[in-house]
């Protein structure tokens, strides 16, 4: 098992915990700064290693992989090297746990200076049509700023396997325990793992810029 499945596997978030979150996080403004204009971190602050997320112990080398995004475009990861990544597998129609998570993820791009590469790959591409998808980024005000990535089953299973990750075949309340999201650092190693509890906009951004 890889180090990222095992810190997945120590957390999980019921789906009541979820909604409320997510009703918080929807009535707050879309971004929160000091009076200086520094971010300031949220419940994930920094711990001895300096990230507000679990760092990952021996930043293994990611994965590579290619698919294509919501406009049918190729995307490889390998294009991203030398930015920090943020990578995601969420599902279009997963309900509050994946709205959570994009938005918070769109929070952490609003706190930054530049944006970054954020890729969010399909849990489960059946559930992924083009409607779902525009409709989900359209909610979480991700439109345009994200690549959505999908592909066959063919193309996705190694992949998440690679990753650790239980796609959402394997039921809506598991899925919901084990999504998160993961920070690539420039040279390709995966660096940092917030598990739903750890992320906020200010303790992702706060790692973005650790390791940018």
């Amino acid at each position: 098992m890889s180090a990222r499945a095992q810190i997945v596997l120590l957390g999980g978030a019921s789906a009541l915990a979820l909604a409320l979150a997510l009703a918080l996080l929807l009535a707050r403004p879309a971004s929160r700064t000091s009076s200086t204009g520094a971010a300031t971190v949220g419940s994930g602050e920094p711990s001895s290693s300096g990230f507000a997320g679990a760092a990952i112990p021996g930043a293994p080398r990611v994965r590579g992989f290619t698919l294509s995004d919501q406009y049918g475009h190729k995307v490889a990861l390998s294009q991203c090297h030398g930015q920090v990544v943020v990578l995601s597998f969420l599902y279009s129609t997963c309900g509050p746990p994946c709205i959570l998570i994009a938005q918070q993820i769109r929070g952490a791009l609003d706190e930054l200076p530049h944006p970054v590469p954020v890729l969010i790959v399909s849990a489960k591409p059946t559930a992924d049509t083009p409607q779902t998808v525009a409709r989900f980024l359209a909610q979480t005000s991700l439109t345009g700023r994200v690549h959505y990535l999908s592909g066959g089953l063919g193309a996705l299973e190694p992949i998440w396997r690679a990753y650790g990750v239980l796609p959402g075949s394997g039921g809506a309340a598991a899925f919901a325990r084990s999504a998160s999201v993961l920070l690539l650092d420039p040279s390709g190693r995966e660096r940092v793992l917030f598990q739903q509890e750890q992320l906020t906009p200010e303790a992702l951004s706060h790692d973005i810029r650790k390791l940018s």
